[in-house]
């Protein structure tokens, strides 16, 4: 039997954390529940910020390492699928993947530990719904409903609070900006069965788009973004977010233009005219919450 090389094997555990996937909205989403928690209260962020940031991307990293582990076999019928996952083209064995997770749900909980008992906590929960999403003898995303709404917690709300409740317990109106992130991904989830309908279906899959049908599918989608932004113009109504950020996002806008593309966020052809829209949204979300942030930080060091 031929072993695999070394460079080849650290490739695929590169490739099976799908980094480029995430880090664009792990980053920014534990930034801002940091930011919110630190405005109000006169909280200054300190180096725990770099610490639950990096905890985060390692749990989402968790979450796609064991998806992929588990799904292997499926995808191994598939080519576009199987080239993508280094443990159906044998760049790395399972073992060698498990064993990898391991190591990387310890170093996480270790970071989330250092953030203080609520962020371990809620770091938990995460490594917990990560684990169980695609873990086969439970497989959450194999079930209607439970799918949806495991994956918008893990890859969203739950990373949020991770960044708040290192600085701050009591979020108050900060449930508002949790659920509206929340919801986002409940549209995001629904957006990614519905660009795989026809392949999810044809393998006798039984996820939420499935069950409610192609139609049905998208209203909820779209309802779930309405309810998102209800949630976040609630939380602006509140006084959540500092006015002037208000002048950044108009500035934003103008530049994430320059990013318009065909393509959805994970470089898929586009279903419908909000997956153009993805790359954009992250852009301005991104460039608000960096301006944000560096405001935070220089107001510290000038103080």
């Amino acid at each position: 039997m031929t072993q695999t090389p070394l460079r080849t094997q650290i490739r695929g555990l590169i490739r099976l954390t799908r980094w480029k996937e995430y880090v664009a909205f792990v980053v920014p989403l534990t930034i801002l529940g940091a930011l919110l928690a630190a405005r109000p209260n006169d909280i200054a962020l300190d180096w725990r910020l770099a610490v639950v940031t990096l905890a985060n991307i390692l749990a989402v990293a968790y979450a796609f390492m064991i998806n992929d582990i588990e799904d292997a076999p499926d995808d191994a019928r598939d080519p576009a699928r199987a080239a993508r996952n280094p443990i159906s083209t044998g760049e790395i064995g399972v073992r060698i993947g498990y064993t990898a997770c391991r190591l990387i749900a310890a170093a996480t909980l270790i970071l989330y530990a250092l953030g203080g008992v609520w962020a371990l906590g809620i770091g938990l929960l995460t490594l917990l719904l990560s684990h169980l999403y695609s873990w086969r003898p439970v497989r959450l995303k194999a079930w209607p409903v439970t799918d949806v709404v495991s994956h918008s917690l893990m890859l969203s709300g739950l990373l949020l609070l991770a960044g708040y409740f290192t600085y701050h317990t009591q979020p108050g109106i900060v449930w508002f900006v949790a659920a509206s992130v929340t919801l986002a991904s409940v549209y995001g989830q629904l957006y990614n069965q519905l660009r795989d309908y026809d392949m999810d279906k044809a393998a006798g899959l039984f996820n939420t788009a499935i069950v409610l049908g192609e139609n049905n599918t998208r209203r909820v989608m779209y309802l779930s973004i309405a309810l998102a932004g209800v949630c976040l113009l609630a939380a602006i109504a509140q006084g959540a977010f500092p006015v002037q950020l208000g002048l950044v996002i108009l500035v934003s806008i103008p530049i994430s233009m320059l990013f318009r593309s065909q393509t959805d966020m994970r470089g898929g052809i586009a279903v419908d005219v909000s997956g153009s829209l993805q790359m954009q949204s992250l852009v301005v979300v991104n460039l608000t919450v960096a301006v944000w942030l560096v405001w935070v930080v220089a107001n510290q060091l000038i103080l």
